[in-house]
């Protein structure tokens, strides 16, 4: 709902300066009810978790590998094919997780990439003030694959990336296979759309690199004596976790920020820490990605009710619902559906387990809260700059994610910020 000053409040929000109970409150639910049974087995044989130290258990544990995510896709390719890093497990995925780690650590991320976050972002912005109109996901989705890219190696594309990757990515995935019309669509476009990927952005950054190394992650991978299409299978995997997540969190923090004044004054006051740990609040009460899968290779033992302990067989599947698990008042404190930047927490960082735990943590979490932060703090920066209204929003059932579409922005000349 529209006001004069172009703010918008959900029904029965109230806003105000913040106090000890926090600014707001969670906006985009995945259905189900918070609190039960940390640990519970599900009528189809999956175990869910909601608890974080039990969740942090699976994660953590040697017993489990991933499952979900397309890995049933990725397991029928041919074994000579090695596996993008997100379908590996055990030693083989530690030992590349330990030679790729130092494109993540913080110093590199604000000595490599920091400048470029800025350069975009105050691009998209002047963008944005001269044509007084544009969607958030844009914007955002323009910065994402600039950095993503740096970080990748994808510097060397024809024109067209982000139409290319908007294809791969579409909000409405379909279920390849050969016996149904529509299965045959779905497995003709998404072979297409691999071939348009590979032949637009990968193998012109694998040439280029061949020829002259450079220090990124497609040199590393070359070096490493990676094929072709093992590489175009990890870009795509970095893609997806740098580009289109970052999108969808910028656009959640963009709704708190725009429709909370208090919230948005704490945001603007505070220094680059301070806003971090805004950003991380607002990223552990809206995790992009809603579900975690493992499947057990052998018995694994979790805490039980009082006290006691429950053992998940070997061949199991355990989902991790991280909008519950970040919400356990055991480890987030009271009020756990309230937005509370530094709150206290036993055990746990301020996102929570958005971006996962033990050998799969999202390497690029730093990479991810310092762009949004980089953009965020310029556009509320804007004089006359405001959302018209809050976003549509859209899940992804197999992950549970959301997709937070049709957040537009206007800027009115002569507006005060």
């Amino acid at each position: 709902m529209g006001d004069e000053s172009g703010e918008f409040r959900d029904a029965g929000e109230t806003a105000g300066a913040g106090t000890d109970e926090g600014f707001g409150f969670r906006r985009i639910e995945r259905g189900g009810t918070t609190g039960g049974c940390p640990v519970a087995r599900g009528p189809d044989g999956v175990w869910e978790v909601r608890g974080y130290a039990e969740a942090r258990a699976v994660l953590r544990g040697t017993s489990t590998v991933q499952a979900g995510l397309g890995i049933e896709t990725v397991s029928k390719l041919p074994r000579r094919i090695r596996r993008p890093v997100l379908y590996r497990d055990g030693p083989e995925h530690r030992e590349h997780r330990r030679q790729t780690a130092r494109f993540f650590t913080p110093r590199r991320v604000d000595e490599h990439y920091r400048d470029l976050m800025v350069r975009v972002a105050q691009d998209r912005i002047d963008r944005l003030r001269a044509d007084g109109r544009a969607l958030l996901s844009d914007l955002s989705f323009d910065l994402a694959i600039e950095v993503a890219c740096a970080v990748i190696g994808l510097t060397d594309s024809r024109p067209g990336i982000k139409r290319r990757l908007e294809r791969f990515f579409p909000e409405r995935f379909g279920t390849p296979g050969l016996t149904s019309p529509s299965g045959v669509y779905w497995t003709l476009r998404q072979n297409i759309n691999w071939l348009r990927v590979y032949a637009g952005d990968v193998r012109p950054a694998v040439r280029a690199r061949r020829r002259a190394r450079r220090d990124d992650l497609i040199s590393h991978l070359i070096d490493d004596g990676c094929s072709n299409a093992e590489i175009l299978g990890e870009c795509l995997t970095f893609a997806a976790a740098g580009m289109v997540t970052t999108r969808e969190f910028i656009s959640a923090a963009a709704w708190h920020l725009f429709s909370d004044p208090g919230l948005r004054a704490h945001y603007r006051a505070a220094d680059e820490p301070g806003r971090l740990a805004v950003l991380g609040e607002i990223l552990r009460l809206e995790p992009v990605l809603g579900r975690l899968s493992r499947r057990t290779t052998q018995p694994l033992e979790l805490p039980g009710a009082d006290g006691g302990r429950l053992t998940v067989p070997a061949g199991d599947r355990i989902d991790i619902l991280v909008d519950h698990v970040n919400t356990d008042e055991r480890t987030v404190g009271t009020r756990p559906l309230r937005l509370r930047p530094g709150r206290a927490m036993k055990d746990a960082k301020g996102p929570g387990l958005a971006f996962g735990d033990g050998p799969h943590t999202c390497p690029g979490q730093h990479i991810a809260l310092l762009e949004t932060d980089v953009f965020l703090s310029r556009l509320l920066a804007l004089p006359g700059v405001r959302m018209t209204g809050p976003p549509t929003v859209g899940f992804m059932e197999a992950i549970g994610g959301y997709e937070l579409r049709d957040c537009v922005l206007e800027v009115t000349a002569g507006d005060g910020g």
